[in-house]
Parts: structure tokens; C-alpha cells; sequence
């Protein structure tokens, strides 16, 4: 009896659909939850030091970084200006704000001067965002540990 050979030929082939969808969920939910805490921070400001800095224990309801460089520019949102021209921006920070819903007051203004900035254009800046509305203000300086 002759035993004939059968031609299967077995498929190893398999959908990649799912894992796909998968990888893009991945990608999508790391993108939402990332820190962008960085993300306001300019390397060209350098903190002064103090013995008293310490990191806010809570985080702010709608804060707005200004980062003071030490030629006396403000640096918002990726635009640098001079501290006389920084009305403008805030009035649309400010716009903003009242979209969304909250008010002036409830933002906080975070201040990165730069350790060599003058203090005088660091009080104009806070008269400038008093101008505008704003009333809460945040000073960033590095502890002495070097944080």
C-alpha cells in the first residue's frame, strides 16, 4: 500500500493588527502622563543659591513661569522680550486664564531670575504682572545642596 504525501503547507503567518494598535496606545498614554515639569526651565538661567529655598509642598493651580535672563529679557512661552514689552503677553496669558474659566488671582507667577539679574527689573517685572491682574508670585532659587 502506497502512502501518498500530503501537501500542507503550514502557515506561521499571524495578524499584526493588534500589536500595532497596541504600540500606539503605549506611545499615546507615555505622551499623556509624561513630566513636563522641565519643560519651563531655560538653561541659560542659572538660580541663585539660598539656604532657605525649599520646593513648593503643593503644586500650583494655574501657574505662569517668567524666566528673567540676566541681560534683563523675559522669557514666556518661547518668546523673549523686555520687561517693558511683557505687558502684552501677559494680557493674553491673562485671556487666557478667563477662558478657561479661572481668574488672575488664582494664577501664580513663578519668577526664574537669573542669579546675576538686577533686582530692579525683577520689581519692574512683579509691578508689570500687578498691572495685569495677577496678585500670587513664586521666586525660584537652588538650595545650597546644589538642588
Amino acid at each position: 500500500m502506497r502512502f501518498r504525501e500530503r501537501q500542507h503547507a503550514a502557515s506561521a503567518e499571524s495578524d499584526m493588527t493588534p500589536m500595532i494598535d497596541m504600540t500606539f496606545q503605549l506611545i499615546a498614554f507615555f505622551m499623556v502622563v509624561i513630566n513636563f515639569a522641565e519643560a519651563d526651565q531655560n538653561e541659560r538661567i542659572r538660580l541663585p543659591a539660598s539656604e532657605l529655598a525649599k520646593p513648593s509642598e503643593t503644586p500650583f493651580e494655574a501657574p505662569i513661569t517668567l524666566q528673567l535672563t540676566r541681560e534683563g529679557t523675559v522669557l514666556l512661552m518661547g518668546e523673549e522680550v523686555p520687561v517693558g514689552a511683557i505687558q502684552p503677553l501677559l494680557r493674553r496669558e491673562r485671556e487666557i486664564l478667563e477662558y478657561r474659566g479661572n481668574k488672575p488671582s488664582d494664577a501664580t507667577i513663578v519668577i526664574r531670575a537669573d542669579a546675576e539679574a538686577q533686582t530692579g527689573v525683577a520689581q519692574e517685572l512683579i509691578k508689570a504682572c500687578q498691572d495685569t491682574g495677577f496678585e500670587k508670585f513664586a521666586v525660584r532659587a537652588k538650595q545650597e545642596d546644589g538642588t
